[in-house]
């Protein structure tokens, strides 16, 4: 956008996505009291737009609406224009995304709120074209209707009001249910039924990769044995990288797939795609011990550490699906660009296994995918010539304009990151990932971390943003287990319970259970929401209920465990009744409702320790507790039980189960045999 156009309010901001508006005609407002206490003095309505930095219809709006001077000169004159960014304050955006689904019956990005000073809607939408185009509103329409309204009648609009309002207050009404065990099994089967066979995933187009789908079948299949369960978990990660929405080139995940195959990807790449499928094939590989998810895993890994690593350690948060104005554009081969870079042999083998052709796949422009290819056939030679070509394309690919990056760092994404690297360090036994892992958390504690041990939810060129949500404290909590579980350094677990008292003290709703999106010492909107549905990623509901059930493992405090059930209490009616939806939820119910195992090695002898540390992490035990203790006594602050295990050179076993415990033994190879 060129500095020569006046620059607005937002000129001020750190949001990536805020300051992609900065030169828009438009004279936005940030979501501030000024905008309020404005659009009160001149009584005007508010239109809100909400979006993120990555969005491509968001992009595609702004082009046609807010770089107008027509739609401009309209929103000036008679509304206030406010901007947020979803992913910097994700409490407004739940409530009015909330509203557009009532009201529209879908929602998506960007959203599009009519509302009253006080900040009651009485429209929403999300993308809206400049004109109106057959059924399509046009904005310009839209936008004058209202503002007409807004001087003529606003009673009809206050009518409008008062419904949405009824709408909101009764979607906040969950009624609480003991979760029931065979909601295990239901949900199993709505995703049996809702399985494509052909390319795997669930449903038809589009199509999100969705990883606790996955992560559920790994473990349905590990207490069921049923191979069904297995075939759906590694048909659907095998068909998600063998398709476009896998970046072949450059490595790392897109959004999501718009067609059925997992061809044609949206090309923005999100950290936390990343972050939750690098968990799903790491886990698929210690389930599988197939050298496919150990690869594909890594390459994940690589494209984060090159691509969306912050010199400091962070994670920054998503590339653009655009470039240069269209989308895909960094990542497509012409036919006739591909002939220019390769001989004869080259160019035959990105036909046969690339599936290019001279048509094309998208736009005239090819895809590079494996779909057709059988990568059991591929000799090590063939494997050779394929990373040739892809080294040679990357390297060209540099020479293209990347799309933009965010980046911002949101700690409920790093916590996702977190989370994996550690996981993904202990079963691919890489301490590199280990050591990223343990960079990425110092970063959180040091910049965003207040002074009452409170996490903020986004930092950006030394600022940050609101308080952490419910989402900031699950997921850092989780990356924080996960960590403790992968390093046996007991600072990360007395971490994650600091955390969670703050969780509990904060977010902790008293009269109902469960967990608000955002805590007490938050600003006040007009609606106080609960979210329990496990959507693009796990609800932070359902990752809080986890967290708890395993920290009662690693603790042995029962008041944990009792949170955990008052939890499940509180959204048990929508997970009976919706399973499929609350998938994490059922995850965590399953974790909740197996034997309590439990298995402690103690030695002192760190050697051999790490030898059996190793044996056991390749292992995948979803269902099972496992603690290593050496004998350092600054655990005992946070798993006091420890202190009843014996440790002396040579390693022994303690299995419990149940609550019964077996005797110790030194035979730890019939041990780790028995795993």
């Amino acid at each position: 956008m060129s500095t020569n156009k006046k620059a607005n309010r937002l000129i001020h901001e750190k949001s990536p996505y805020l300051l992609q508006h900065v030169y828009n005609p438009v004279d936005w407002f940030p979501w501030s009291d000024e905008a309020f206490e404005k659009a009160k003095a001149e009584d005007k309505p508010i239109f809100l737009s909400i979006g993120y930095s990555t969005c491509h219809w968001c992009h595609v709006m702004e082009k046609e609406s807010f770089e107008d001077e027509e739609v401009a000169k309209i929103l000036n004159k008679h509304y206030v224009s406010i901007k947020v960014d979803r992913e910097l304050r994700p409490d407004i955006d739940h409530i009015y995304m909330r509203v557009c689904q009532g009201i529209t019956g879908s929602g998506g990005w960007p959203l599009s709120i009519f509302m009253t000073p006080d900040q009651k809607p009485f429209y929403a939408g999300t993308y809206f074209p400049k004109e109106t185009k057959g059924r399509y509103l046009g904005f310009i329409d839209i936008l004058t209707y209202f503002a007409k309204l807004w001087e003529t009648d606003k009673e009809r609009l206050y009518e409008d009001i008062t419904e949405i309002d009824k709408y909101l207050k009764k979607s906040m009404v969950i009624p609480s249910e003991e979760p029931d065990i065979k909601t295990i099994d239901k949900a199993y089967r709505l995703l049996k039924a809702d399985y494509d066979p052909k390319y795997g995933g669930f449903g038809t187009a589009p199509k999100f990769p969705t990883p606790h789908n996955l992560l559920f079948l790994l473990r349905y299949y590990k207490i069921t044995s049923d191979t069904n369960a297995l075939h759906m978990a590694e048909h659907t990660l095998t068909s998600m990288y063998k398709g476009g929405i896998f970046d072949h080139i450059g490595y790392g995940f897109s959004r999501y797939s718009t067609d059925q195959a997992w061809l044609i990807p949206h090309f923005e790449k999100m950290l936390y795609d990343n972050a939750l499928l690098a968990i799903a094939y790491s886990e698929c590989y210690a389930c599988t011990k197939k050298e496919l998810y150990k690869d594909i895993a890594e390459k994940i890994f690589a494209y984060v550490f090159r691509d969306l690593t912050s010199s400091d350690g962070a994670f920054y948060s998503a590339e653009d699906a655009d470039s240069e104005g269209e989308e895909g554009k960094f990542y497509v081969w012409s036919y006739n660009e591909l002939f220019k870079l390769f001989n004869e042999n080259k160019m035959s083998l990105l036909q046969k296994y690339y599936g290019v052709t001279k048509e094309g796949n998208f736009s005239g422009s090819n895809i590079l995918n494996l779909i057709e290819t059988d990568l059991d056939t591929m000799d090590p030679l063939l494997k050779k010539e394929m990373e040739e070509i892809r080294t040679r394309l990357c390297f060209e690919r540099l020479k293209r304009t990347r799309p933009f990056k965010d980046t911002k760092i949101l700690v409920s994404w790093n916590g996702m990151m977190i989370a994996a690297l550690a996981i993904g360090g202990r079963i691919l036994q890489r301490c590199d990932y280990i050591i990223a892992a343990k960079k990425a958390v110092n970063f959180i504690l040091r910049y965003m971390t207040d002074e009452k041990n409170h996490l903020l939810n986004g930092y950006k060129e030394g600022e940050n943003s609101a308080a952490g949500f419910l989402d900031d404290y699950a997921y850092m909590i989780y990356g924080l287990i996960e960590l403790y579980q992968s390093t046996f350094d007991s600072q990360y677990l007395k971490k994650a319970l600091d955390f969670n008292r703050v969780l509990i003290n904060e977010f902790w709703d008293e009269q109902s259970g469960g967990f608000f999106f955002y805590g007490n010492n938050h600003e006040s909107l007009i609606l106080r929401p609960k979210e329990h549905y496990d959507g693009a990623t796990p609800s932070g509901n359902s990752v809080a209920a986890m967290n708890l059930l395993r920290l009662y493992e690693y603790t042995s405090d029962l008041q944990l465990k009792e949170k955990a059930d008052e939890i499940f209490k509180a959204f048990g009616k929508d997970i009976n009744n919706e399973p499929a939806a609350h998938i994490h939820f059922v995850t965590a119910l399953m974790a909740g409702s197996r034997k309590n195992r439990q298995i402690i090695f103690t030695g002192k002898n760190k050697d051999e320790l790490i030898k059996v540390r190793k044996r056991v992490d390749s292992e995948f035990l979803p269902f099972t507790t496992v603690l290593f203790h050496d004998g350092n006594e600054s655990v005992y602050e946070v798993c006091p039980h420890l202190r009843d295990y014996i440790t002396d050179n040579q390693v022994t076993a303690y299995i419990c189960e149940d609550f019964a415990c077996q005797e110790p033994t030194k035979d730890i190879e019939r041990v780790l045999s028995s795993l």
